[in-house]
């Protein structure tokens, strides 16, 4: 009950912050959600999309699931719960970008890489989403150490993920005409640093290399 406690003392400082300091804020909340961003993070506790990004209420369209995956367009498919929320995020609601936030020592993609997830009945297919990247990184550095694998994996995964995010003709569209723009990010925790994937370099940098590009709308991934 502790855990509980502090959740509702928690929620108190945020009434008496967005509803009694910033009513502002909330009265236009009330009327909708306007935001410009969308971002696809993983479920792991450690890893807060709006905490990291210093986002407010209303800034961010929010889904998290294990490992941050984006499944391929597939009409029909079995994975329908991160497609619909593309789809209401980029046909309904519009936003202008969609952020791939991964990070280090992710459980998901150690099962991946570790194939420890086939033996539950939910993880194993899940993060087989991915399994192109664990190809990737095992046909690449097969004799690297498996932590050196798994941070390569965990980068190629959000990889994986922005060329899943370009099989939905919606994305495709509007990415081609420049009215959306897709990033992959990746946030190491043991260094406390955000990393952005740059074609260009065909890897990840600091995120600080990558902020003037993102303020005039250019697309990063």
């Amino acid at each position: 009950m502790k855990d509980i406690a502090h959740f509702i003392a928690g929620f108190r400082r945020f009434q008496e912050k967005y509803f009694s300091e910033d009513r502002e804020l909330f009265e236009q909340l009330r009327l909708g959600q306007r935001p410009r961003t969308m971002i696809v993070a993983c479920a792991d506790s450690r890893v807060d999309p709006t905490l990291l990004t210093g986002a407010e209420p209303g800034d961010v369209f929010v889904v998290r699931n294990v490992a941050n995956l984006v499944p391929p367009h597939e009409p029909g498919g079995g994975f329908a719960s991160v497609p619909a929320a593309l789809e209401f995020a980029v046909l309904s609601l519009k936003v202008e970008h969609i952020i791939v936030l991964g990070h280090a020592q992710c459980g998901g993609i150690n099962a991946l890489m570790s194939e420890s997830g086939n033996g539950g009945e939910f993880i194993g297919k899940w993060v087989g989403i991915a399994q192109r990247a664990r190809e990737r990184v095992l046909a690449d550095l097969p004799a690297k150490s498996p932590a050196l694998q798994a941070r390569a994996c965990e980068q190629a995964a959000i990889l994986v993920s922005l060329e899943n995010l370009m099989t939905y003709p919606w994305i495709a569209e509007r990415v081609d005409t420049g009215a959306m723009h897709l990033h992959g990010w990746y946030f190491d925790i043991a260094q406390g640093e955000l990393l952005s994937y740059n074609p260009a370099l065909n890897g990840f940098e600091p995120i600080r290399a990558e902020a003037a590009a993102m303020s005039k709308g250019e697309s990063s991934g």
